[in-house]
């Protein structure tokens, strides 16, 4: 998800002047009429740092959006296959689950 300032294409350091400027431009490339999704984005983006108090507020309590699909990516990705010894993998094909559970159990000392 794109801050205001990448919406707008001004630097977080631009001047009142300069964002009301790009505002502007990205209306006139973008009117109401023609995409009201992407005015609306443009529009919000430019209430939220049209000047020191707003882009102060921004800064202080916007959250970025977390981006599921890359923190999913980011999760599942292997770099390297697990490793498993290849007796002990035809072991486990050969097992039932009871046997495998055996297998995985261990003894406790000081138990029967």
């Amino acid at each position: 998800m794109k801050t205001p300032y990448e919406l707008l294409e001004v630097a977080p350091d631009a001047t009142d002047a300069e964002i009301k400027q790009a505002y502007l431009e990205k209306v006139k490339d973008n009117p109401p009429d023609r995409d009201q999704e992407r005015f609306q984005l443009i529009h919000n983006a430019y209430l939220s740092v049209k000047d020191h108090k707003s882009r102060l507020s921004q800064a202080l309590f916007d959250v970025p959006a977390a981006d599921f699909d890359e923190l999913l990516d980011q999760a599942l990705h292997v770099t390297q296959a697990p490793l498993v010894r290849p007796e002990y993998f035809k072991q486990l094909l050969r097992a039932g689950l009871d046997e495998t559970m055996r297998l995985d159990a261990k003894p406790h000392a000081g138990k029967s």
